[in-house]
């Protein structure tokens, strides 16, 4: 059993919001065995973080990892083998930048699920996957063309529920509203009944997990919440009352606040102008939507609907969404837990992933400043490790 111990750290506490001077980590294997800051005997691998501050690996819980850029080039019925190799190459950059778990919310072929099957049984490296497979909406709806499942009507919203839960979904995706991606739709048209919302979530309890909505508006939020719905994304328009129902169900919101102001990643990667126009007219109401939601108490969570391991203005899209949380409101704690044990809770982690704590995986980062003081310290990310093993070593040594 391998046994590795960091040295010289600093161990931010995102559940207390504080730091650990001067601590070693013992890990053991994949697990974080103990962390002290007494002398205790360096047996193992050592490895000095030289005074850097050492934080859980980063999560991103709202991700297409099989979409094609633009919209336009996507194409549901290419070939598998080019949708999985697309899927590794951008978690295998996620990883390598620092985000150690990702959610998917819907990928054509369901190739989330045979990527996260490749990387638990070791022929591939990559992130800790939690997979949704293909999401689920009406025919013709937000999701019809981008590789999804097109039903109508309970009964078959159950079936294709059941579906993805039997190919090994860990949870359910659906779009209840339109959004951005469509010029002809608006955020709060309704795409979905609630007796076919009602028929997911029944699926989905019955494998005791949950379902996620891509959802626009606050009407459509509003009536996702009584069928049972308990996680939203996007919320581009979301007023007091539907933040409020989240909250009372003890919901989630992932804002994905890149959606709305990355005009240098759009066009990059050649978006039309009407989208982009369409995207960046939303950024004020969709900043003040994320407002309500924190004024309110409902549970942020990091997640981008870009790519996690590309720049977003020079900086990883991942770190750069928590960046526009803090500038949204967040304080800089609240906006760290969003990216780790909110997700970890989320993701039905909250027991193996999500803190640097005994028992807990061995997925942890290390930055050169506090993040706690300046949130952009994560833009210094130079050590990752996940399962007890370095997956980057920025600090003068060699992966072992």
């Amino acid at each position: 059993m391998l046994t590795t111990i960091l040295d010289n750290c600093n161990v931010v506490d995102v559940e207390e919001g504080v730091v650990k001077k001067d601590v070693k980590i013992l890990i053991r294997d994949r697990w974080i065995e103990d962390i002290s800051v007494d002398k205790v005997k360096l047996e193992g691998r050592v490895i000095d973080l030289q005074g850097y501050f050492v934080l859980p690996g980063l999560m991103n819980v709202h991700n297409n990892l099989s979409i094609d850029f633009p919209f336009e080039k996507i194409n549901p019925n290419e070939d598998p083998a080019v949708t999985v190799l697309r899927c590794y190459r951008r978690a295998l950059d996620a990883l390598q930048s620092g985000v150690t778990t990702l959610r998917t919310v819907g990928e054509i072929h369901r190739a989330d699920i045979a990527l996260k099957k490749m990387i638990n049984e070791g022929w591939v490296e990559g992130p800790r996957i939690v997979a949704g497979g293909k999401g689920l909406g009406v025919t013709g709806g937000h999701g019809a063309g981008f590789g999804q499942v097109e039903a109508d009507g309970p009964f078959e919203f159950l079936k294709a529920a059941r579906v993805e839960l039997a190919y090994g979904a860990d949870h359910l995706k659906i779009f209840i509203s339109g959004g951005i991606a469509k010029p002809e739709e608006e955020f709060d048209e309704p795409q979905m009944t609630k007796e076919e919302m009602q028929a997911v979530v029944y699926a989905a309890k019955s494998k005791r997990t949950y379902v996620a909505a891509h959802a626009g508006g606050s009407n459509a939020i509003l009536t996702a919440v009584e069928a049972g719905v308990i996680c939203f994304e996007h919320g581009y328009v979301l007023n007091r009352e539907a933040a409020r129902a989240i909250k009372n169900v003890k919901g989630y919101f992932v804002p994905t606040l890149s959606v709305t102001r990355s005009p240098e990643w759009m066009r990059a990667n050649k978006f039309n102008e009407l989208t982009i126009e369409k995207a960046l007219s939303a950024a004020k109401r969709h900043t003040q939507s994320l407002k309500t939601a924190v004024n309110e108490g409902v549970t942020i969570v990091n997640g981008t609907d870009l790519p996690p391991g590309d720049l977003n203005g020079g900086v990883n899209a991942t770190v750069r969404e928590i960046e526009f949380l803090v500038d949204a409101g967040l304080s800089r704690v609240d906006a760290l837990r969003a990216a780790t044990v909110n997700a970890a809770r989320l993701c039905n982690l909250a027991d193996r992933v999500g803190l640097v704590k005994k028992g807990y995986y061995a997925d942890l980062i290390a930055v050169p400043e506090n993040p706690l003081d300046d949130i952009k310290a994560l833009e210094g990310i130079a050590f990752v490790m996940k399962d007890g093993r370095v997956i980057r070593d920025e600090l003068g040594r060699k992966k072992v």
